[in-house]
C-alpha cells in the first residue's frame, strides 16, 4: 500500500545564534526534537518520519527518537537548509511531505493536520500569521527610514510546510540550476510560479532561535509533559 504522507523534520542546522545543538536543547526535560516528533505521531497525519541530522549526529538522533512509534528514516543534512530539505524529501516515501523545523517544538497536531489537508487540496500549503507590528527598513547607519512597509497582505510563515512530494522535487531543480538560496521550502514553488496556499498559523508555534527563547516557550506551553 502506498504511503500518503511523510513528516520530514529538519535537525541539521548549526544553530549558531543559539550556541549549537539546538535540536537537543531541552524543554520541560525533553529535547525539542522529541516534542516535534510526538506532535507528528499524535496528529495521525503521517505514516513515517524522516529526520535530517547533522553529519556525525545520526546515532544521537536515533537514540533520542528510539521510542517514537512510527517508521523512522535518518539522513544526513547538507550545508544549506535547502540541501537538508531536499535530502529529507528525497528519502521520504509519501505522496505528500510535511517539512518541519526541529526548532519549533510547540507545533500542534491540529496544525499538522490542517496543513496536510490544504496541501492535498492545493498541492502546496504553509501556515501563515498576519504581521501586526509596524515594519520599517533601517538605513546604513542603523536609523529608521521614514516610510513604513505596508502591512496589508504581509504575513509571517511558519512550519510545517506541506507539498506534493513530486511537485516540490521538481521545483527544487530551478533554484539549484540558478544557484539561488531559499529561506524556506515554499520559496522553491514560488520561484517557478506555482501557487502556495496558506492556512491560519499558530501564534504559539514559536521558533527557538536564541537561548532566551526557551523560557518564552515554557511560558507558552499548554501541553502537559508526555
Amino acid at each position: 500500500m502506498s504511503l500518503e504522507a511523510s513528516g520530514v523534520i529538519l535537525a541539521a542546522g548549526r544553530g549558531e545564534r543559539f550556541g549549537g545543538g539546538k535540536a537537543f536543547a531541552t524543554l520541560r526535560g525533553r529535547p525539542l526534537l522529541v516534542w516535534c516528533a510526538d506532535a507528528f505521531v499524535v496528529s495521525g497525519a503521517v505514516g513515517e518520519l524522516v529526520v535530517v541530522a547533522r553529519p556525525g549526529e545520526e546515532e544521537l538522533v536515533a537514540e533520542v527518537l528510539a521510542g517514537v512509534p512510527l517508521p523512522l528514516r535518518l539522513v544526513s543534512g547538507g550545508e544549506r537548509r535547502q540541501d537538508s530539505a531536499r535530502a529529507g524529501v528525497e528519502a521520504a516515501g509519501g505522496k505528500y511531505v510535511l517539512i518541519h523545523d526541529a526548532a519549533r517544538p510547540l507545533v500542534t497536531p491540529n496544525l499538522i493536520r490542517r496543513v496536510l489537508e490544504a496541501a492535498k487540496e492545493h498541492g502546496a500549503a504553509v501556515p501563515a500569521l498576519p504581521v501586526v507590528d509596524t515594519v520599517r527598513y533601517l538605513d546604513e547607519r542603523g536609523f529608521l527610514r521614514p516610510q513604513a512597509v505596508p502591512r496589508r497582505g504581509l504575513v509571517r510563515i511558519q512550519t510545517p510546510q506541506g507539498f506534493r512530494r513530486d511537485h516540490l522535487l521538481s521545483a527544487l531543480e530551478e533554484p539549484e540550476r540558478k544557484g539561488l538560496s531559499l529561506t524556506d521550502d515554499a520559496a522553491a514553488l514560488l520561484a517557478v510560479g506555482a501557487p502556495v496556499a496558506t492556512v491560519p498559523g499558530d501564534p504559539k508555534n514559536l521558533k527557538i532561535t536564541h537561548p532566551n527563547d526557551l523560557p518564552l516557550a515554557e511560558a507558552l506551553f499548554s501541553k502537559p509533559p508526555l
